[in-house]
């Protein structure tokens, strides 16, 4: 059995340190984003379009490396059903500590339910070729990024059509990608368009896992970061509430009350 056999697969460790790098970045967000919205400290960039396309980029690459990861998980449906539920946890969690926060349908909901559909879809999708499936899905992506907005296509272009009325206003829809009034997620990923970025890290992850990369992604480069990436969910669960214990106790210690 060789290092590329289907059963022995090399393991990707540039896919671990990069997912370390990624959830440093994305902790560093979300300390920005509550010293910006939850304590009194003015941060007039955090919402510029760059900073969110930034943010969009670190999510983005971490949604495709979950799809990558899809093809080395025992059981994708066991461990999607954890994640969701963790997901359910923060619902539970915001609603109850800070409903000005809700999290209705966040990353870990998207990650979960995402998980748990690639088994189902998994016969269709090993019918498709690998560059044929991935690069299509990255189209899907793009062309669906502004649905939420309610067109199809690429407007900064000029090609765009609006998308019919009746799939927007359902609160059943809502975690789709189609908006709904009265409803609304501090952190939100809905499965429309970013499925299509974990579908296409499925379609990625058969050449991964086959070792057609160059060598230089099998190997190891920084320990330390693939210690965090092999973490990321842990680490996930636990930055905010520290974030927020600790800048609660600062501003508290600084205010003098």
């Amino acid at each position: 059995m060789t290092a590329s056999s289907p059963l022995s697969p090399k393991r990707v460790h540039m896919m671990d340190e990069l997912r370390g790098v990624l959830i440093l970045l994305v902790a560093l967000y979300h300390l920005l984003y509550d010293l910006a919205v939850l304590f009194p400290v003015g941060i007039p960039w955090m919402f510029d379009p760059w900073m969110n396309n930034l943010r969009n980029l670190c999510t983005g690459t971490l949604i495709f490396i979950s799809g990558i990861s899809c093809l080395y998980s025992r059981s994708n449906l066991r461990r999607g059903l954890k994640t969701f539920l963790w997901g359910m946890a923060l619902t539970v969690g915001t609603f109850l500590v800070m409903p000005s926060q809700l999290i209705l349908f966040g990353i870990l909901h998207f990650f979960g339910v995402s998980m748990m559909l690639y088994p189902l879809l998994r016969p269709l999708l090993d019918k498709i070729p690998t560059g044929i499936g991935m690069w299509s899905c990255v189209a899907l992506y793009f062309l669906t990024f502004h649905v939420y907005s309610g067109v199809f296509g690429l407007p900064a272009l000029g090609l765009s059509v609006p998308m019919p009325d009746f799939l927007y206003g359902h609160p059943l829809l809502f975690f789709v990608g189609f908006p709904a009034e009265g409803l609304s997620s501090a952190d939100y990923y809905p499965l429309i368009p970013w499925i299509f970025l974990f579908l296409a890290g499925t379609f990625c992850g058969r050449w991964l896992r086959a070792g057609k990369f160059p060598d230089f992604v099998y190997q190891s480069h920084n320990p330390q970061l693939a210690f965090i990436g092999r973490h990321t969910l842990l680490i996930y669960l636990v930055h905010q509430p520290l974030f927020y214990g600790l800048l609660t106790l600062i501003f508290f210690l600084v205010s003098g009350r």
